[in-house]
């Protein structure tokens, strides 16, 4: 039995800062350059719920959660050897762009999962510390279904599994002294690479049921 060193807690102000990111430029609130409508906000109702929400604003921009341990009083990161669990509620909406990734002073980036209800049946696993990825379809991804995902942060291989089955090992791994935060968020698509949202939307959202690191 692997021990628990981390559950997050997203009310828990200790463990997560809201609302702001040096994954993103300057830390936020925007990300253009990565085809982002993202406006964070570090409003509660956006993220500490566990349900992660973007609203359209009458700037063009969407107001949108993120959580990261990056800067928190905790600053809990991810090592070798760790591994990620995380029950998880896609959203429906076309322009949602769920994420649960990693990130350290301008990298390390492994992304346990985004998806794009636009591609309904497909998750994107990638490891950016060392160029593995697997674009997944799966039966059990769609629009609004609930799904386990488990990632192992190994030295030479990361591997992810999808409801208790493993769907990709990239034999690339992340290196023994990797180490990063953790990020959770919901991104808005702003249509270079996928739909933007409908112009009716005013409010996508997606939920992290549960998340640990073992």
């Amino acid at each position: 039995m692997s021990d628990v060193v981390f559950t997050a807690d997203f009310t828990s102000e200790r463990q997560w800062v809201a609302g702001r990111s040096w994954a993103y430029p300057d830390g936020g609130p925007t990300n253009p350059g990565d085809n982002k409508l993202d406006y964070l906000t570090s409003d509660p109702a956006y993220s500490r719920t566990g349900t992660f929400r973007a609203t359209r604003r009458t700037d063009g921009w969407w107001n949108t959660g993120l959580l990261t341990t990056e800067g928190s009083e905790e600053g809990f990161t991810v090592r070798t050897g760790d591994q990620l669990r995380a029950r998880v509620c896609l959203p429906t909406g076309l322009g949602a762009w769920p994420a649960i990734w990693t990130w350290w002073d301008g990298g390390n980036e492994v992304d346990v999962f985004e998806y794009h209800p636009d591609n309904p049946d497909l998750l994107e696993l990638s490891n950016h510390v060392r160029q593995g990825q697997k674009y997944l379809r799966s039966p059990a991804v769609r629009p609004g279904a609930t799904i386990e995902l488990q990632v192992t942060f190994g030295c030479r291989d990361v591997v992810w599994s999808l409801d208790g089955t493993q769907v990709f090992a990239d034999g690339r791994g992340v290196g023994a002294r990797w180490r990063a935060y953790l990020i959770v968020n919901l991104s808005v698509c702003a249509g270079r690479y996928h739909p933007p949202p409908e112009p009716t939307a005013t409010e996508l959202s997606f939920r992290v049921e549960t998340l640990t690191v073992h």
